[in-house]
């Protein structure tokens, strides 16, 4: 079973850039705090988050098809690399997110974005955002407009869940984390 440690050690053998080891964070984070809704196994679940752009430094115009191959060597099961290619379903795959584990890394990717976003806005960062500010902004197209909106009410109807719901859980799980997500804000 993929490890945290692993995860760390084989994502960081790809990823150089900060902003892409900090969303990294920002995923893993928001993982493990759905594995705690689902009652899951919160570390690995946080591992399969860290590790989900494998590829995406090296190969941004063909992300994912360089993912399957390499990640099966370094010991992760089939099961483990289906849950990452699956958060590229019909954006640059067709490996459908079948799980919670899955459904949740294909809606927390782009949703963890918006709430970065908010929080460096605020002058507490995440440590005060609620889930009704986040609301303002997630239907302001404008802001954030690189995450993907779509993608994210997509992942929360197969979960079966409500935006605020899965805004609430990853804003939780993030802010315990908010001095290594620099998101504490500038007060």
């Amino acid at each position: 079973m993929l490890t945290l440690e692993r995860a760390h050690e084989l994502n960081d053998s790809m990823v150089t850039e900060d902003h892409l080891k900090l969303h990294a964070l920002n995923v893993s984070y928001a993982m493990s705090a759905m594995a705690k809704h689902f009652g899951e196994d919160a570390a690995h679940w946080e591992a399969i988050g860290y590790l989900h752009d494998y590829d995406y430094e090296k190969y941004p115009e063909e992300h994912l098809q360089h993912t399957r191959e390499p990640l099966l060597a370094a010991g992760l099961s089939e099961e483990e690399v289906h849950a990452i290619l699956s958060h590229g379903y019909s954006l640059v795959n067709d490996v459908k997110p079948e799980n919670n584990l899955e459904k949740s890394l294909f809606t927390v990717d782009e949703l963890t974005g918006i709430i970065q976003a908010c929080a460096r806005m605020r002058p507490h960062g995440i440590t005060d955002l609620e889930v009704k500010s986040f609301m303002k902004k997630f239907k302001d197209k404008h802001f954030a407009a690189k995450c993907n909106r779509d993608v994210i009410l997509q992942g929360c109807e197969m979960l079966g869940m409500e935006l605020r719901d899965v805004a609430g859980i990853c804003i939780e799980g993030m802010k315990e984390h908010a001095a290594e997500l620099d998101l504490l804000g500038t007060e």
